[in-house]
């Protein structure tokens, strides 16, 4: 089988686990990446293992080689190195959020939908395992009809007030900072597993640390801070949040997001509860599922291949207690987007699990209304999409 080329744009936090995914499937070849600079795309090059180096993503998006393009930049510039591969008419893997906005979300789907390639975003807890056989337990009416859909997504990683991100300053991560970063993830999550779409939202947004101090350079996510000159920097956009929500099948909602809440390291849950039963899962415990009923026993339900649906075998690796982690998730995503990729983007040949850009226009929507509600004295506002 002919491998496919594969360049990325922007090797920051995330770009190695995208590297570390693609290798792992086999049949693509990484061909470059493209910083910032020359000189920084071949340092993260050599650190990679990737032969050739850009400082320029148009001349990487130019290169021949390359058939597809994974998007690993700060938000800011998902909207020009994005529409720039689909001009070249390349499939295209984008980092969430898809873009900084609503309008240049829209902008991005219509232009992949005209390029007719693959386009994907990387939500990527869609590819755990058990987060498959809740899906289908929702979907096979096992639960009975939903009547409520809860959890959060919390972490601890920007409560020091020296942690300084491009996602704390608005040009480079938008009018957004926990709700487009994490909650994006949960709220995909949550209409993902309940079959079911967010209609209208109330959220009460906060800011816990509104001064942070910068030494000058973007502290990447769960990295650690260091001595030097800083300088205070005001921010607005939110490290905390609480959403009330419904859902076009009737069930109501709520969820939480905080980045600044300490011992809480990448604490994602979700819980939909049915009529007939709840399901309940953990992204830090992924490996089981939990059922609870009224009139049984409530159990956990192992990832083990010969305990899941047919239709999860493809997302479980190993046997029964052999933990399977993130990294294993976000390959299954990848492998998804690849077989896509390989039958040409075609609408019809996408894996049923694989979120579009479709899913990424979504969610900008999601997130601008929830900040529509709370700037507007925390109301009830309907998702205009």
């Amino acid at each position: 089988m002919k491998k496919i080329g594969m360049g990325l744009v922007g090797p920051g936090f995330v770009a190695g686990h995208h590297i570390d995914a693609v290798r792992r499937l086999g049949d693509v070849d990484v061909v470059a990446i493209a910083g910032s600079s020359q000189q920084s795309a071949e340092k993260k090059a050599r650190e990679y293992k990737v032969d050739r180096a850009y400082g320029d993503y148009k001349a990487l998006i130019a290169d021949p080689d390359i058939q597809v393009i994974h998007n690993t930049t700060p938000n800011h510039l998902h909207l020009p190195v994005t529409l720039a591969v689909l001009q070249a008419g390349k499939h295209v893997i984008s980092d969430k959020p898809l873009a900084l906005n609503a309008e240049e979300g829209r902008k991005l789907r219509d232009a992949a939908v005209a390029a007719k390639v693959a386009h994907v975003v990387t939500f990527n807890y869609r590819g755990n395992p058990l987060v498959q056989q809740a899906r289908g337990m929702v979907a096979r009416g096992e639960t009975g009809p939903l009547s409520f859909v809860r959890g959060y997504y919390l972490q601890d990683w920007m409560s020091d007030p020296n942690v300084y991100s491009w996602r704390s300053d608005p040009a480079k991560g938008g009018a957004t900072s926990a709700l487009g970063d994490i909650g994006s993830h949960w709220c995909d999550l949550a209409e993902h597993v309940a079959g079911a779409k967010i209609v209208s939202v109330l959220a009460d947004l906060a800011t816990v640390i509104p001064v942070r101090y910068s030494s000058g350079a973007s502290a990447e996510a769960f990295v650690g801070t260091s001595g030097g000159n800083r300088q205070p920097m005001q921010v607005n956009a939110e490290d905390l949040a609480s959403v009330l929500l419904r859902f076009d099948n009737g069930a109501r909602g709520c969820f939480s997001v905080g980045q600044v809440l300490p011992g809480h390291k990448n604490d994602l849950e979700l819980e939909v509860n049915g009529r007939a039963l709840s399901l309940k899962w953990r992204q830090e415990e992924q490996n089981e599922l939990w059922i609870g009923r009224r009139d049984q026993p409530n159990l956990n339900l192992a990832k083990d291949p010969s305990l899941v649906c047919r239709d999860v075998l493809p997302y479980v690796h190993l046997p029964g207690g052999h933990q399977e982690s993130w990294a294993d998730a976000f390959r299954n995503l990848l492998r998804d987007a690849y077989q896509w990729i390989r039958e040409d983007g075609r609408p019809e040949a996408k894996p049923a699990p694989l979120p579009t850009f479709e899913d990424g226009y979504r969610s900008t929507c999601l997130v601008e209304t929830m900040l529509r509600s709370h700037a507007a004295g925390g109301r009830w506002e309907q998702v205009q999409q």
